[in-house]
């Protein structure tokens, strides 16, 4: 099991693993509005064109396609953090507007916590090089032979 665990680590990359991580949660989190729609306090400039648990596909859209982006090579995997994006830029929106509006007053801090701990961390990631292991270099006289 470790030695899987490890290859398909070694085979996804740091910029996989962070894809892999955040689509899960992504997928799940949606799930959890359709389960268990929570309060749509603060968030009803998305409840007036939908209830909170279709507004929830949007975040299972979104993890799959960035669960799925994680298997792509870097370069190819840009879509994956693109859709990591669109939720939790939604939902910052949806909560200044409240807050500006004066819908909700304590707008200001999911905002806030949406766009430092998502949308920032998403951006950071998707900046992230992957690493290359250093190119094997000759030992000094190993391609003359051994004597």
């Amino acid at each position: 099991m470790c030695r899987a665990v490890r290859r398909a680590r070694k085979s996804l990359g740091r910029r996989g693993e962070v894809l892999i991580i955040l689509g899960i949660g992504k997928t799940v989190w949606g799930l959890g509005y359709i389960v268990d729609p929570p309060s749509a306090r603060g968030l009803e400039m998305l409840t007036e064109i939908a209830p909170l648990s279709s507004w929830a596909w949007l975040w299972i859209g979104a993890g799959i396609v960035t669960g799925c982006s994680a298997f792509l090579p870097t370069g190819r995997d840009k879509w994956g953090f693109v859709a990591a994006q669109a939720p939790p830029t939604v939902w910052a929106v949806a909560y200044a507007v409240g807050f500006v509006s004066g819908v909700y007053s304590r707008g200001i801090f999911p905002f806030i916590f949406y766009v430092t701990h998502h949308v920032a961390l998403i951006v950071w990631a998707s900046k992230v090089r992957e690493e290359t292991p250093p190119a094997p270099t000759a030992r000094p006289g190993a391609a003359r032979g051994a004597g």
